[in-house]
Parts: C-alpha cells; sequence; structure tokens
C-alpha cells in the first residue's frame, strides 16, 4: 500500500511516498529556513504564505520521484494537528482537494505521531510496545506507545518544551536561528562543566519536565556578566546548558522506563538530533540492556515520510476523515478526534 503524506504544520512543507508504512519512495522537502533566520525565527504569516507557494510543486516532486501517480495512490495523510494554524491550514486543504478530486480516502495525522513514526522508516524491524521520548521545539512529551495508535502521555513539559529552550539560549548567546542546531555544535567545543546550572523537576510529578527557570538561569549569567564587564565563554555555557537539559530528559525517561519496565526506549522529534542526547541514551541503555532506537538524522526533523508512514497505520485502524476535516492548533497526541 503506497501513501502519500504531506506536512506543513511549521516551517518546512513536504511530501512523500511510503510503502507498507516502512519503505520510503520518495521524500521532498522545501525548506523555510533561511527566510525566517532573517527575524530570528518562525513568523507564522510568512510560513503560510510560503505553504501555498510551494505546497504544489512539493507534492508533484514527491509523486515524480516515487516514479508513480496519483492514481497509483492509496490513501493521502496530512498533518492536521498540532502546529500553526494558518500553516496547518494549506496542507490539510490541499489534501482535502486531492482526497475529493481522485475519490482516494483522506487520513488525518498527529504531528507527534508522526514523528514517532518516523522510528519506523528508520528501523523496519521496531515495533510497539515501547516508552518514547519526543523532544522538539515545541514538545517535550513521554509517552507509552501500547501499539500503533494507542498511545498514553506520561509526563511532558510544564513550560518551555526543551528544543525552545535551547533556541532562547542560543540567541542570547548570540547564535543565529535556528539556535538549538548551532548551540549544538558550538556546546562541542567548550567543556560542560564549567558553569553550574540547576536540573530542575516537578515536585510530584516524576516525569514532567520544567525547563523555563533552567533558562532564566543561563540568561541571567549573561546579564550578570556583561554588567560586570566579564566574558563569558559562548562554548563552555553552551556546553553547560546542554549538559543540564540533557541530564533531565535522561532522567526522566529513565524514571519512566523503570516504572512501566519497558525494554525498548525511542526518541523522535527535532531534539532527538541532538548530538550529546543520541550519546547519553545509548550509552544508559547499553548500560541498563534496553534497546535503543532514534531517528536518521534526516529524519528528525518535519519531514512527509513521517507523516505517510503513520498515516498507514492511522489508514489501517480506520481512521480516515471526510471532507470537514479541520486543523486543530493543538491536540494531545492520545486524542483521535477530527
Amino acid at each position: 500500500m503506497r501513501i502519500l503524506g504531506i506536512e506543513s504544520s511549521c516551517d518546512e512543507t513536504a511530501a512523500a511516498v511510503v510503502e507498507d508504512g516502512r519503505i520510503i519512495r520518495s521524500n521532498s522537502v522545501a525548506s523555510q529556513i533561511e527566510e525566517h533566520r532573517l527575524y530570528g525565527g518562525v513568523v507564522p504569516e510568512i510560513a503560510s504564505r510560503r505553504h501555498c507557494e510551494a505546497i504544489s510543486g512539493v507534492v508533484n516532486n514527491a509523486l515524480d520521484d516515487a516514479g508513480t501517480s496519483l492514481e497509483e495512490i492509496d490513501a493521502i495523510a496530512v498533518t492536521y494537528a498540532p502546529g500553526l494554524i494558518g500553516a496547518l491550514l494549506v496542507g490539510v486543504n490541499f489534501a482535502k482537494g486531492l482526497a475529493l478530486s481522485t475519490g482516494k480516502p483522506l487520513v488525518p495525522v498527529h504531528h507527534l505521531r508522526a514523528h514517532i513514526a518516523a522510528n519506523y522508516l528508520t528501523f523496519p524491524e521496531l515495533t510497539p510496545p515501547f516508552l518514547c521520548l519526543v523532544v522538539s521545539g515545541g514538545h517535550t512529551h513521554l509517552i507509552d506507545v501500547r501499539n500503533y495508535t494507542d498511545l498514553r502521555v506520561l509526563g511532558q513539559t510544564r513550560d518551555d518544551a526543551a528544543g525552545e529552550a535551547f533556541d532562547k539560549a542560543a540567541r542570547a548567546m548570540g547564535m543565529p536561528y535556528p539556535g538549538g542546531v548551532e548551540l549544538d555544535k558550538v556546546a562541542e567545543r567548550g567543556n560542560d562543566k564549567a558553569y553550574k546550572l540547576p536540573r530542575p523537576s516537578v515536585d510530584g510529578a516524576p516525569f514532567d519536565f520544567s525547563f523555563s527557570g533552567l533558562k532564566t538561569n543561563v540568561l541571567n549569567q549573561l546579564h550578570n556578566a556583561r554588567q560586570r564587564g566579564e566574558t563569558v565563554s559562548i562554548p563552555d555555557l553552551a556546553a553547560s546548558y546542554r549538559r543540564a537539559v540533557v541530564d533531565c530528559l535522561v532522567r526522566n525517561t529513565l524514571l519512566a522506563a523503570e516504572e512501566t519496565g519497558a525494554k525498548k526506549l525511542v526518541t523522535a522529534g527535532g531534539v532527538s538530533a541532538n548530538s550529546l542526547l543520541r550519546r547519553e541514551l545509548k550509552t544508559v541503555c547499553r548500560e541498563r540492556g534496553l534497546s535503543f532506537y532514534c531517528p536518521r538524522l534526516d529524519l528528525c526533523g518535519d519531514n512527509g515520510a513521517m507523516v505517510a508512514a503513520q498515516g498507514f497505520y492511522e489508514y489501517a485502524a480506520g481512521n480516515v476523515a471526510g471532507p470537514g476535516l479541520n486543523a486543530r492548533a493543538e491536540l494531545s497526541v492520545e486524542s483521535l478526534s477530527v
């Protein structure tokens, strides 16, 4: 079965063709990073306009690269939640138009479920159940993946997402957008013990995260040093900050693994590309006898292949939508509501 997946939840316009939820036949992405870099972050109105301009060409590229036609596609999957509402609407309405004109089934896909499904493309042998740490610019969740469409949130951030915390600290350190990627590179050259930073936890909720206080601590250190005329070692501060964020992520993930008895640990989302996070989780999983999975680097960010992969399983579970499908800016990963 061939699924066409369409993604437009933020600043990448993407489409892909995936076979049987595991085999990538094509994966086309039009990125807006260079334009949004001018503003230091994603500008929603600009993102929506660029999706409108790019989506037709991106979908055609995906079909051409896969050597297939719309007639040979079995279903059309699209990210409908969560994300920037204007950006989501572009993909949802385009997918609805394709489904209506071709008579193909329309499959709504939750963005976080799609990120998790990127692992099915990287590891064809991977099957639920497993514990997944989803970390991105807008989300930080610990999810009990019971099967492909039955997911339960064990913990999540109470304030900033890990990716947001990386981006904001990186901007304060003078790094260009996307800051988290740049901070990861700079941190590789630094001493992660040079600056003392807290490892916040949430009382009574051991699987939840909180990064706003940690981020504020770094901003205060930068501000105070400038007020005193002191020099800040940006590589050392970046390394210390990255270490603190990763320590929190790994700590809570291991606690959840112990609580649930999970034997397989999975990561997903843009921050799963963070080099220290990947190294640390790989090491602790080896020490504890857990199987560890993380997506290929090119599948960590937003892409159409992950949408098509999850779309395969949503379709198999009977989760299809009609022409009334609407985009949702916020929606729990547990929900099947369309």
